[in-house]
């Protein structure tokens, strides 16, 4: 039951106060404070929480624990004088909330330290063991942080009890198994028991971090890395797994436990922590075997795609996981590379609304548990029950394990492991994802780093391309683009998906000669032309025909090929022309396909001469017509018919429902010597197909009448009765207007076209004049011409004009209301 006064607080600060009273009333845990601050990046709209407490000098105030982005994006440091004029000393030596914007910032002495970007800063009291600590957090809403937020934040600052650091005394040995090691010299203290582990003696370690690092195994530095480079620390826990190398014998698995310390003013901040000894707690054939098998697959993976796949197959089967994504970490957005399994449905809603293209791509601030888990840098587990943020809970309703992947000093990314069953997390699984990440993390930024020599390549090709295809009646089209890998060169495939005027669409795919930046300029040329003549509403073979004389009428040295189709979205039948390219190839409902075997013209650029013949398909709801370049189906050791025969097989095998799959699974064997390009489009049928009729105008004086008759008519076969008196008024002024002027202002063919869908009328007058009809800014009582157009504006919800064939159509479209 809800007190009267809780009753008139807002929705999202009772849910705060059940979140931190179900934290503060359970076990008090080492990672309760964390898991307090993360209430604010949920409940408040922070993208930064962190305590600093008065620390072993009682004249500095220190970090003891943050969540969120890194802290240094908002210029804050790891220790501030309690006496000096910075926002947070004032702060905590008031003792009182206080809430700064932009303009307060910019006027604070610390400002020189903040960046450029606008952010709203909360600081209010907390309780620290060594005093009055203060709460800080950010927040990057244009209008800073609102009532409900506020009130959130006074909860978790009254929850809040941050614990004092506790630097050692200077000359205080570390216990037998401890260690101390300064982050700013890399100086480190060790216990006798460590040098042990590591097979030092006293007296031959000389002191430096460098000296044990060289002693571990090399796949293991780069994890070990990222907990000794002072750089990427955060306040908090450490934990890992690392092996070091023995005079005989297999490694030694040893466990690191630690803490940064902040060193306040003037002083390092520290590590201390533990080592022992963890060769006991792992089956060590089986987990060697693993990662040595991993450490091989990535040896030989080229590309970020590559190392992905090598650790979803490294670990989903020794863990018996449900699920497994890899991801990158791109400036604060998690990009995933690799999901397995790859159907949406299996991933959680969240996750497909933030789906862009085939992955989806998440800002990491979203979730707060796993930009945790980045920041801490070591494998983190949830077992089933544990309370997490949706986009998470969903992966892993069994059991969750976050495993982020260091390299080279900093995140390289993370990989997700959930399970639907309740998962019994054993001590050899976290050994195994813990060697595991060093190995991922190394392999992908060498990948990342292969991938950026070639995705300038691929952005330049790409901004030749589609930057989207269009939402198609009755049909989906989904298209992919693979740039070849031999080297930096630039290809010239390329792909377009054309709207046309009657539900008409135009698939085209094609190849110029050669990998260059000509090839590929050539390629954005060919591409625009074909679009141009297409809208003009020319057929396949006069569009591809006037291409041809494009382009030898460029004088280029090179060629290309194409396959053009137009299909009509009304009838399920195409017509499509190919010019020394690969033929279409269809895959019917019941999953037979078929390759049609008909005559093809020469590419373009060989001949002035040359025909172009059409061919006719025929699509049933449910084909898939599928277009692709040779690079897909030729190889050295095989020839383009057996490539064909091999892709048709590999379509017909294809579940359709999920194109975008079907593209993927497509392009998986693709040789990377060549660039690929691959369009496929899914005929599902319209729902409802529109009426139409067309009559041609003769140049008669009784021309408009006739052409009122014939759409009184019209209507009335299409069941347009008297219901719709004033909307059929309408429709045959507008028919006056529009056929009077095509007779008046143009010589030629008239054409009169009458389409019905869903109570909507479109009227289109065709003539041989390219002049497109002017609206006149304004008319005088005197004039005697003009006011055709601007009746037609009046009378309909929109109007236009297209290019045709050797001249314009004139378009309107009128609501058929009762």
């Amino acid at each position: 039951m809800v007190s009267e006064g809780a009753a008139g607080r807002g929705t999202r600060t009772l849910r705060a106060e059940v979140a931190l009273a179900a934290l503060m009333d359970g076990p008090d845990t080492p990672d309760r404070l964390r898991r307090v601050l993360e209430q604010a990046l949920v409940f408040a709209g922070a993208t930064l929480a962190a305590v600093y407490t008065p620390g072993g000098e009682a004249d500095v105030l220190c970090l003891v624990e943050s969540a969120g982005v890194p802290r240094t994006l908002y210029g804050l440091r790891d220790s501030y004088p309690s006496a000096g004029r910075s926002a947070l000393a004032d702060a905590q030596r008031a003792g009182r909330p206080v809430w700064l914007g932009p303009e307060d910032l910019a006027a604070c002495a610390e400002s020189r330290r903040t960046p450029s970007r606008d952010f709203f800063l909360a600081l209010l009291p907390a309780q620290g063991d060594g005093g009055r600590a203060c709460l800080v957090a950010v927040s990057e809403d244009a209008d800073g942080f609102d009532d409900d937020e506020r009130k959130c934040l006074e909860l978790i600052a009254d929850a809040v009890v941050a614990p004092a650091p506790a630097p050692r005394a200077e000359g205080e040995e570390p216990a037998s198994d401890a260690f101390s090691l300064a982050m700013d010299t890399g100086r480190v203290e060790v216990g006798d028991d460590i040098l042990e582990l590591f097979g030092l003696t006293r007296a031959g370690f000389d002191g430096k971090v460098e000296t044990l690092l060289g002693l571990t195994v090399p796949e293991d530095l780069p994890a070990l890395m990222s907990v000794v480079e002072a750089d990427h620390m955060s306040i908090g826990d450490r934990e890992l797994e690392f092996r070091v190398l023995q005079p005989s014998g297999p490694p030694k698995w040893l466990r690191l436990r630690g803490r940064l310390l902040p060193g306040g003013e003037g002083h390092p901040a520290r590590l201390v922590g533990s080592v022992a000894d963890a060769s006991t707690l792992r089956s060590d054939v089986t987990d060697v075997a693993r990662v040595q098998r991993l450490a091989a697959a990535l040896a030989t993976a080229g590309t970020v795609r590559d190392v992905s796949q090598a650790v979803v197959s490294a670990l989903r089967q020794p863990l018996q996981a449900d699920r497994i994504a890899l991801a990158e970490l791109e400036n604060e957005r998690l990009v995933v590379t690799v999901l397995d399994p790859p159907e949406p449905e299996a991933w959680p809603e969240l996750w497909r609304l933030e789906w862009r293209s085939e992955w989806p791509d998440a800002p990491v601030r979203a979730m707060p548990t796993l930009a945790a888990a980045l920041r801490e840098g070591r494998a983190a587990i949830w077992p089933a029950g544990t309370p997490l943020e949706p986009a998470l809970a969903e992966v892993g309703p069994g059991g969750l394990a976050v495993l982020p992947l260091p390299a080279a000093g900093r995140m390289a990314g993370a990989c997700l492991i959930g399970w639907d069953a309740p998962h019994d997390f054993h001590p050899d699984e976290r050994a195994l994802l813990t060697a595991s990440a060093g190995l991922a993390g190394q392999a992908l930024m060498r990948a990342h780093a292969f991938d950026a020599e070639h995705e300038l390549v691929g952005m330049l090709q790409r901004q030749l391309l589609p930057r989207r295809l269009p939402k198609l009646p009755g049909a989906v089209a989904v298209a992919r683009y693979l740039p070849s890998t031999a080297g930096l060169e630039l290809g010239g495939d390329w792909y377009d998906v054309i709207p046309l005027p009657d539900n008409h669409v135009a698939l085209v795919i094609g190849d110029v000669q050669g990998h260059s930046a000509g090839a590929a300029t050539l390629m954005g040329q060919m591409r625009t032309a074909l679009r141009a003549y297409a809208v003009e509403g020319h057929p396949p073979d006069v569009v591809v025909s006037h291409a041809n004389r494009l382009l030898l009428d460029m004088e280029s040295d090179l060629f290309a090929t194409c396959c053009y189709v137009d299909i009509d979205l009304e009838e399920g039948s195409a017509w499509y022309v190919r010019a020394g390219h690969l033929p279409p190839v269809l895959r019917h409902p019941d999953g037979v396909t078929d390759v049609p075997e008909t005559d093809g013209g020469p590419p373009l650029g060989v001949s002035m001469q040359a025909d172009f013949p059409m061919s006719s398909l025929r699509l049933q709801p449910g084909t898939v017509l599928a277009l692709t370049t040779d690079g897909l189906v030729e190889s050295a050791d095989a020839d383009i018919d057996e490539g064909m025969d091999r892709f048709a097989d590999e379509l017909g095998g294809s579940d359709p429902a999920h194109l975008g799959l079907v593209a993927d699974a497509l392009l998986g064997n693709a040789r990377r010597s060549d660039d690929v390009a691959l369009l496929l489009m899914r005929y599902d049928g319209m729902a409802a197909r529109p009426l139409r009729e067309s009559w041609t105008v003769w140049r008669v004086p009784e021309a408009v009448r006739h052409a009122r008759r014939f759409t009184r008519r019209t209507l009335r076969t299409w069941g347009v009765r008297a219901d719709y008196a004033d909307s059929m008024d309408t429709v045959l002024l507008v028919v006056s207007e529009l056929v009077t002027n095509a007779l008046v202002h143009t010589d030629g063919r008239v054409r009169l076209d009458l389409t019905l869908i869903n109570n909507r009328m479109r009227v289109s007058v065709a003539d041989s004049s390219p002049r497109t009809p002017v609206k006149p800014t304004n008319l005088g009582w005197e004039a005697t011409g003009g006011r055709g157009i601007l009746l037609v504006e009046a009378m309909s919800v929109a109007w236009g004009t297209l290019p045709v064939s050797g001249g314009k159509q004139v378009w309107c479209e009128i609501a058929l209301d009762a």
